[in-house]
């Protein structure tokens, strides 16, 4: 069974940084693409980040979104089999729940299927 646990949300002041940390099984964090998601109040979940296994052939094996592009950065821990969002320059517009995926394969365009629970983050102006 799959098992993402998110941490590391809050609230910051535009300008401000977070880091997004998301735990994973080892048997996932090896074999799976990790991927950061977003939804904010009242729009359609986003895809903003997300990076594939180890095992992928993926050329890039990293993929972020141009809306946070130079702004937030995705890597992985390997000791301690979790993915990080570092998120810098924060905007009001990045105000959401952020979630953590694992995809249904080694490559980050793949489907995502399993989901974390989620972390708040509120950017105020």
């Amino acid at each position: 069974q799959v098992q993402l646990v998110e941490s590391g949300g809050g609230s910051v002041q535009a300008g401000g940084s977070l880091r997004l940390s998301c735990a994973a099984s080892r048997r996932t964090f090896n074999s799976k693409a990790l991927g950061w998601f977003r939804t904010a109040p009242g729009k359609e979940r986003e895809f903003i980040a997300a990076i594939s296994s180890s095992d992928s052939s993926d050329d890039p094996g990293t993929f972020v979104a141009a809306s946070v592009k130079g702004r937030f950065t995705i890597s992985k821990d390997n000791a301690k089999a979790t993915v990080n969002l570092q998120m810098s320059r924060l905007r009001p517009g990045d105000t959401a729940v952020y979630y953590c995926a694992a995809g249904d394969g080694s490559g980050w365009r793949g489907l995502y299927e399993c989901w974390g629970q989620g972390t708040q983050v509120t950017v105020s102006a």
